[in-house]
C-alpha cells in the first residue's frame, strides 16, 4: 500500500454556514463550495491547506453517521483521510494484515473520490479513510 499524504481532515459541524467563517474569516481559508453526497446523509465543504484540505460535515438526516457522531460526541475532528495510490490493493493488504475494515469495497465520496473506513477498533480509537482520486 502506498499512502501518498494526507487528503483531508474531517470536521463534523452542525452548521456548515455556521462553521465555516472560523476558516475563511478567522484562518483566511479559501471556501470552495459545498457538495451534498446523498448516498452518505452528508453535505461537505472543502477549505485548501497546501497539498491537503479541511472538510467540513454536514448532516442532512437525522439518521446520517454525521448527526450520530454530533450526538455522541459534538462538534469536532472526525476523521483522518490518506491519499491512496490504489485503494483496492490498500484494502486488500489491510484485510491480509487483519484490519477490521468498515467498508471492504470503496464507495463514492466527495468529490468523485474513491473512499473507504478502517474501523477506529483497529486504530487506537481514530476513524481513518481512505481515499483515492483520479
Amino acid at each position: 500500500m502506498k499512502i501518498l499524504k494526507i487528503d483531508h481532515l474531517g470536521v463534523a459541524v452542525k452548521s456548515i454556514d455556521a462553521g465555516k467563517n472560523f476558516w475563511t474569516d478567522v484562518l483566511g481559508l479559501r471556501f470552495e463550495g459545498t457538495e451534498t453526497v446523498a448516498e452518505q446523509k452528508v453535505t461537505t465543504a472543502f477549505f485548501p491547506v497546501g497539498e491537503s484540505e479541511v472538510e467540513l460535515l454536514e448532516s442532512t438526516a437525522p439518521d446520517g453517521p454525521i448527526a450520530k457522531y454530533l450526538e455522541k460526541r459534538g462538534e469536532g475532528i472526525q476523521h483522518i483521510a490518506f491519499r491512496v495510490a490504489d485503494i483496492e490493493e490498500a484494502l486488500a493488504e489491510l484485510k491480509a494484515k487483519g484490519i477490521q475494515l468498515i467498508d471492504e469495497k470503496p464507495r463514492k465520496g466527495a468529490g468523485g473520490a474513491k473512499i473507504a473506513f478502517l474501523h477506529p477498533k483497529a486504530t487506537s480509537g481514530v476513524l481513518v479513510e481512505l481515499c483515492e482520486r483520479s
